[in-house]
C-alpha cells in the first residue's frame, strides 16, 4: 500500500496526516523535560541559573559544571547535573555549548549511577541536550543508548519517561533505530505503554512509533505483546490514547506477524468501532489500518465485513475528509470483491450496492 508522509519533530513519518480539528497533538511532544523549573535549587543557585539563562555568556559556568560532573562528591555531581539540565532546557544555544564543553560522556556515566536521583538528573540532562540536532549523533556515539535503556528498566518514574523521550530523540537518526532495538528498549517501552501514567504512555507510544519504522523492531514489539496493549488502549475512548495507539498499530501492521496479532487480540471489532464513532483523525487512521489488513488477505476481509464495517465506511465516503474518503472507497472496493463461498462477502456487496 502506498502511504502518505507527514513531518513530526523534524522528520518525515509514513502515516496518515493529522488534519483533525482536535487541539491535541497525535503524540507526546517530548520537547523537553517537564520537571519543576527550579524547585529543588537553593535560592543562591536559582539566582545564578536565572542570570546564566538570561546572559549571553554562560561559558565559564558551563565549564565549571562539567568539571563538577566528575567530582568525587555525589552531592557536587547532583548539583552540576541539575544545573546543566536547567541550562540546557531553558536556553537552546547552551545545548551546543554544554556538549562542546565535554559534558556528554560524564553525564552518560551518571545514568549508570546507583543513586536514583543522580541517575534521573543525568537522564534528563541528556534528554535536554538531545533536543539539539547537532548533539544527537554525538550522544549516541558516546554510548548513551544502553545506559538509557537501563534507566528505562530500573529508574524512577521520571527517569523512565525522560529516557523514553531521549531514546525517541536519538531514534530520529535512522542508523540509531536498530541499535536501540537491539539494546532491549522495545519490551521496556511496551511495558511503559501498559503501566505508565498518561505522560509515560504518550512518551512510550511516540518512541515506539518512531522505532517501529524498522522491520526488526516491529517484530520485537509484536513478540513483546504490544498488540494486546494497543487494542486495549484503542478500545478505551476515555484514555486519550485512541489515536496515539492507532498510529502505532498503523506502522506495525505492514508485517504479517502484526496483522495476525491484531486479529488474535480482538482488534478488528475495535478498529471498526473507531471508524464508526471516532473523531475524524481516528477514523482516518482506522481506515488505514483496515486497508493494510485487508489488501492481501481474503480471510481478514471477511472478518472486517462481518464486523459491520461497510455502513460506517459508506458514511465516511460521504462526510469524511478527502483522504478518508479515498481510503474508505478503496477498502469498500476490496470488501466487494467476490470471495468463493463467503456469505459475508455477498452481504457486503449487497450493502454497498
Amino acid at each position: 500500500m502506498g502511504t502518505e508522509s507527514y513531518t513530526y519533530m523534524g522528520r518525515s513519518f509514513s502515516a496518515l496526516s493529522i488534519n483533525d480539528d482536535s487541539s491535541s497533538s497525535a503524540f507526546s511532544d517530548c520537547n523537553s523535560d517537564r520537571s519543576g523549573e527550579f524547585a529543588t535549587a537553593s535560592s543562591q543557585t536559582r539566582r545564578r541559573l536565572l542570570i546564566a539563562c538570561a546572559s549571553e555568556n554562560s561559558d565559564d559556568l558551563i565549564l565549571q559544571l562539567v568539571d563538577d560532573l566528575q567530582s568525587s562528591s555525589v552531592d557536587d555531581q547532583k548539583q552540576a547535573a541539575m544545573e546543566i539540565r536547567l541550562l540546557a532546557k531553558n536556553k537552546p544555544e547552551n545545548r551546543i555549548k554544554i556538549a562542546k564543553a565535554g559534558a556528554i560522556k560524564p553525564l552518560i556515566s551518571l545514568i549508570s549511577s546507583q543513586d536514583l536521583q543522580l541517575q534521573e538528573y543525568g537522564v534528563t540532562a541528556i534528554l535536554n541536550l538531545s533536543l539539539c540536532d547537532e548533539n544527537k549523533e554525538l550522544i549516541a556515539s558516546s554510548g548513551a543508548i544502553k545506559p538509557l535503556v537501563r534507566a528505562l528498566k530500573a529508574g524512577t518514574p521520571t527517569a523512565k519517561e525522560n529516557a523514553a523521550c531521549a531514546l525517541l530523540r536519538l531514534s530520529q537518526a535512522e542508523e540509531s533505530k536498530a541499535a536501540i532495538g537491539r539494546s532491549g528498549a522495545i519490551p521496556l517501552l511496551v511495558s511503559l505503554l501498559q503501566t505508565g501514567g498518561i505522560r509515560g504512555k504518550k512518551d512510550a507510544s511516540t518512541a515506539l512509533y518512531s522505532l517501529c519504522s524498522v522491520r526488526e523492531n516491529k517484530i520485537r514489539a509484536v513478540k513483546a505483546g504490544i498488540m494486546k496493549v494497543l487494542v486495549e488502549l484503542m478500545a478505551d475512548f476515555e484514555s486519550n490514547m485512541v489515536d496515539k495507539s492507532a498510529y502505532v498499530v498503523s506502522v506495525l501492521v505492514s508485517v504479517a506477524e502484526a496483522k495476525a496479532a491484531l486479529v488474535e487480540e480482538g482488534g478488528v471489532p475495535v478498529v471498526v468501532e473507531i471508524v464508526e464513532v471516532g473523531s475524524q483523525r481516528q477514523k482516518e487512521i482506522a481506515v488505514v489500518i483496515l486497508l493494510q489488513l485487508c489488501e492481501e488477505n481474503v480471510t481478514y476481509r471477511t472478518m472486517v465485513a462481518r464486523e459491520g464495517a461497510i455502513p460506517p465506511l459508506v458514511a465516511l465516503t460521504q462526510n469524511g475528509t478527502n483522504r478518508a474518503k479515498q481510503k474508505a472507497e478503496k477498502l469498500i472496493e476490496l470488501l466487494r470483491q467476490p470471495r468463493s463461498g463467503s456469505a459475508a462477502a455477498r452481504t457486503a456487496a449487497e450493502v454497498v450496492a
